[in-house]
């Protein structure tokens, strides 16, 4: 099979059933995708396929061959984005579990949303988990990287 996965193709020999997650981080080395709960409820394994948001632990492979797969690795080349600043100026990253998912939900929040409220900013992360920040700090970094663009 044959992924495209952060706009490189990458041919992969696994079963067509086995979960997106372990194929990106076990074949592909792409360990920024995480797995947290493995049952599609805490948002870390979250990458973009096709533009949308979806939890890698619950996808099988076969399903993500022909798409376009971007991980929190294919989110920038070079310099961080705005909302990776905020959250290093926030101290919204602890333990690192949940920060990818809940750097691509603010992206996907802030593609949605130019400047969003606190409201939409929660319902916007709310299939992401933490356990660590108590959610203000990633909810004000949000805000700020809204601010900054």
């Amino acid at each position: 099979m044959t992924l495209t996965v952060n706009g490189q193709p990458h041919s992969v020999d696994v079963h067509p059933m086995r979960r997106l997650l372990d194929v990106l981080r076990v074949e592909l080395s792409l360990t920024g995708t995480k797995e947290g709960c493995g049952e599609g409820e805490c948002g870390a394994c979250s990458v973009f396929l096709d533009g949308k948001l979806v939890n890698s632990c619950l996808i099988p492979v076969l399903d993500a061959v022909g798409c376009d797969i971007v991980t929190i690795e294919g989110v920038s080349s070079s310099a961080l984005q705005p909302i990776q600043k905020a959250f290093h100026a926030a101290g919204a990253a602890q333990c690192g579990i949940c920060t990818p998912g809940m750097l691509l939900a603010s992206l996907e929040l802030l593609g949605k949303h130019r400047k969003p409220s606190m409201e939409q900013i929660r319902e916007g992360l709310a299939g992401n988990l933490c356990r660590c920040t108590g959610y203000m700090r990633i909810f004000e970094a949000v805000q700020k990287a809204s601010e900054d663009a």
